[in-house]
C-alpha cells in the first residue's frame, strides 16, 4: 500500500493543511509522523489538534521533547550565540503557548515506532537529537538501521530530504583483545537497507520553500520525494504577528537553514 510520512511541521498550521490535502491527493492509505509538531512557528496547538484528530502515528521530536523535559533537554550545542538567544525565545514562547492537553500529549509519544519492516524515528534509532546527515560515514548509516531492526528507517531532523540505499553485501568485524593472541573475525550478511529522510513540512531547508514530505509504497518500494506550494507568507506574517524572531519568517520564505553555520554540525541543535 502506500503510505506518507511527514516530519518537521513546526507550528506551521497552513503547511500541514497543504501537504494533508496532497497526501489525500495521492491516495495514501496511511500516514505516519515524525515529530517536531511544536517550535518556531505560531500555531503548535493547532497542528497537535490536527495530528490527534486523524489519528497519526506519532513519534517524539526533539523539540517535542524540550517542550515536555525542558530547554536543553539534550544537552547540545548552538552553532552560535545569536542562535542560542533566539533558540530561548522560540523555546519560551512555545512554553507558553501551548495548551496542558497538548503538553501532556507530546509526553506520551514514543521515541520510534515500528510496523513489519518499517521503522519510524525523528532523530535516529539512539536519540531525537541525531542527525542522520546524508554524508555520513556508511558504517555508521548501517548501523543506525541494523540497531531498528528494519529494512527501512524513516527519519526527519535534519529538514533536508534524501534517500540513501546501503549494500552491505558481508560484513566483517575483527575482535582483537590484548590477553588472546587469535583475532577471531565474524562475519555476516544483511539485505539492502535505506534511510529515507522525508524533510520538513513546516521548516524546510532545501532551499525552497515548499513543503516536504514522501510518499512510500509498501509492494514496489518506490520513494517518491514530494514538494508541496503552500501560502508561506501567510505563516511568515503570523511569525512576525506572535513576536517570534524575524529571522524565523526569512529563512522559512527561502528555504534555507539558519545563517550561522557550524563547523561541525552533527553536534548542533538548531531549535
Amino acid at each position: 500500500m502506500k503510505i506518507a510520512v511527514i516530519s518537521c511541521i513546526h507550528g506551521n498550521y497552513a503547511a500541514l493543511d497543504a501537504v494533508l490535502l496532497d497526501i489525500d491527493q495521492q491516495k495514501a492509505e496511511k500516514i505516519y509522523c515524525l515529530g517536531d509538531l511544536v517550535g518556531y512557528g505560531p500555531y503548535p496547538n493547532a497542528v497537535v489538534e490536527q495530528i490527534r484528530s486523524l489519528d497519526i502515528p506519532t513519534v517524539q521530536g526533539c523539540w517535542d521533547e524540550d517542550i515536555v523535559e525542558g530547554l536543553n533537554a539534550c544537552e547540545c550545542s548552538y552553532p552560535s550565540l545569536l542562535a542560542e538567544k533566539r533558540g530561548k525565545i522560540a523555546h519560551e514562547w512555545t512554553n507558553k503557548h501551548v495548551n496542558p492537553e497538548v503538553r501532556e500529549y507530546l509526553a506520551q509519544l514514543p521515541h520510534t515506532y515500528k510496523e513489519d519492516n518499517l521503522c519510524f524515528v525523528h532523530g535516529s534509532p539512539n536519540s531525537n537529537h541525531e542527525y542522520l546527515l546524508p554524508e555520513m560515514d556508511a558504517f555508521t548509516a548501517l548501523e543506525r538501521v541494523l540497531s531498528s531492526d528494519a529494512d527501512i528507517l524513516f527519519c526527519g531532523h535534519t529538514h533536508f530530504p534524501y534517500v540513501r540505499t546501503l549494500d552491505s553485501g558481508q560484513l566483517q568485524v575483527k575482535v582483537r583483545q590484548p590477553s588472546i593472541n587469535e583475532q577471531p573475525t565474524i562475519s555476516f550478511n544483511t539485505p539492502l537497507k535505506q534511510i529515507i529522510n522525508v524533510g520538513s513540512v513546516g521548516e524546510p531547508r532545501h532551499g525552497r520553500p515548499n513543503a516536504t514530505y514522501v510518499i512510500y509504497d509498501t509492494e514496489t518500494q518506490a520513494v517518491d520525494l514530494r514538494e508541496v506550494e503552500y501560502d508561506y507568507q501567510t505563516t511568515c506574517a503570523a511569525i512576525l504577528d506572535a513576536g517570534l524572531p524575524p529571522i524565523f519568517a526569512w529563512r522559512l520564505a527561502r528555504g534555507l537553514e539558519f545563517a550561522e553555520k557550524a563547523d561541525d554540525p552533527t553536534h548542533v541543535c538548531e531549535r
